[in-house]
Order: C-alpha cells, then structure tokens, then sequence
C-alpha cells in the first residue's frame, strides 16, 4: 500500500515519504503543522487514495482517552432494572464502542484519524500507549479482549498548543507540514480553481505573502483561508488590476475578512498602512 497524493490534495515528497514510512512501520503517523496546512484532510484523502474506510475521532478539550476504547452507561442500566427490563442481565446491552474499537474490528484495514490530539488533557496521549502499541485492550465489564485483526494505519494531528509525552512521541513517526512555498501554492490553488486566470491568481498571492509576512501579525492567515479569499474574489468578479490597483488609503485588501480574523491584527495593518502613507507624503 502506497500513498502517492491524489488529484485533490498535493503531497510533497516529503510527506508521501513520511504516509509511506508509517504505513511500513505501521506506526502511528504523527502531523503537526499551522492550522490550514491540511493536516485533517490528509487522513480522508490517504483513506481515498488506498481505498480503505475512514474512522474520524475528533478530540475536544473535554474527551477521555477511555472514550476512544468504549463508554459503559451505568446510569441507564440501573435505569433500565428498576423498570424490570430484561436488557440488564447483559452488560454488553450498555457497552458503546469507541473508535479505536471500531478500528479495531472493521472488515477492512482502516484508517484512524485521531484529530487535535493536542486539545486534550495532557495526560490523553499517554493513556493511549498501550493500546496504540498493542492493537488490544480489555473490556472490563464483560471481560473480552478487542483486538486488532489488522494494524489501522493511524493519523494523529496537532496544532501544537501543548507538547506531547517523550513516550507517546517515540512510538509515532513524525511529520512536520511546513507551510506551502509559492510553487506549491499555486499547485494547490489549481486543483480548487482550475481555470483562475494567472495575473488574478497572482495578485492575489503577492498580497496573500505579504499580510503572512507581516511582523507583529498574531494570526496568519493560512492554506484554507487563501482558498476562502480567492473565491470570494471570483464570486465578486474582482480581477488583478482591481487588486493592484487598490485604494492606497485603505489598509487591507478587499474582502480581508477571510484572511484576517482578530481586530488585532486589523489594527496592526492599519498602523502600518496609516505610516507608509506618512512617509509617501514625505
């Protein structure tokens, strides 16, 4: 099994490398990167283009390592005998399977997104570690072992907003996303908007650079949010010249709502934009 990329996602080699290496391993894929490099899609379009189910677990701040593995309602079956049904007799009646679970008995090798792992408590990555290694886990209540027929191959994200455990980070093969380069970019602009005229594209992208370029900006703006902008340019009907030729007496580009997301940096760019107009007049 080999990830080469897919029409709707550009892969640099590096990252088919990483995807491969993983797979081979059969390791967990670790990818950090900004938010808007296409960490999450990156799970979808590997479950694409090796044609095996995708199983998402979307990690809040308030998730439980013990979730991904399976939940027992207590709660219910205690309901459930003071109303004399006869469900209770069967513990397994109150046993709802998390996503490792899943996982771990689909019919086909799938592939696992743990998605912002870092969202949770610190402690999360670390009460994954056996099961992650093993592909097994015991069920207490009913005193089964799940176990992995086949090894899922494993995507787990993070944004970085906390680090990981030293041992959680060695059973994992890391891939960092460094944020796209012009040429890359523009590869990936072309699978969203095949026929986007070139000087719009352009354009759009000298200022795009710029604004992330920006010292001082707190949010840069990201892959998705490009992609965000150049269809609103599009719907808009703005083309290059519109954008070069642009109001010097405004700070931000047209429909920058896209692009910036915090009055701070708005600020930032109207501080700016107010003192080259300054230094024009002198």
């Amino acid at each position: 099994m080999k990830f080469e990329g897919t029409r709707n996602y550009v892969a640099t080699e590096d990252l088919r490398v990483a995807v491969n290496a993983a797979i081979t391993l059969e390791r967990p894929l670790l990818v950090k990167g900004e938010p808007g490099t296409g960490k999450t899609v990156l799970a979808r379009e590997v479950a694409g283009a090796l044609g095996a189910p995708i199983i998402e677990w979307h990690v809040k701040s308030t998730t439980k390592a013990q979730q991904g593995l399976y939940e027992y309602d207590a709660v219910a079956r205690l309901r459930d005998s003071q109303l004399g049904d006869p469900r209770v007799e069967d513990v397994a009646n109150y046993i709802k399977p998390g996503k490792l679970w899943e996982s771990f008995i689909s019919d086909e090798r799938p592939v696992l997104l743990i998605d912002e792992i870092d969202k949770a408590d610190i402690e999360f990555p670390n009460d994954l570690l056996q099961e992650l290694d093993r592909m097994e886990f015991h069920v207490y209540e009913t005193g089964e072992m799940v176990s992995a027929a086949r090894r899922p191959i494993v995507v787990i994200t993070s944004n970085n907003e906390k680090e990981l455990p030293d041992a959680f980070l060695r059973r994992c093969f890391f891939h960092y996303i460094a944020f796209p380069d012009e040429d890359t970019m523009r590869a990936i602009v072309d699978v969203h908007f095949p026929g986007i005229k070139q000087r719009l594209l352009g354009e759009a992208m000298k200022i795009f650079y710029e604004v992330r370029a920006t010292p001082g900006l707190k949010k840069k703006p990201s892959t998705s949010e490009l992609l965000d902008w150049l269809k609103l340019l599009l719907a808009e009907d703005i083309d290059a010249d519109t954008l070069r030729e642009r109001d010097p007496t405004k700070a931000i580009p047209p429909l920058a709502g896209a692009l910036v997301k915090n009055e701070q940096d708005v600020q930032l760019l109207e501080r700016l934009a107010f003192i080259a107009r300054r230094e024009n007049r002198n």
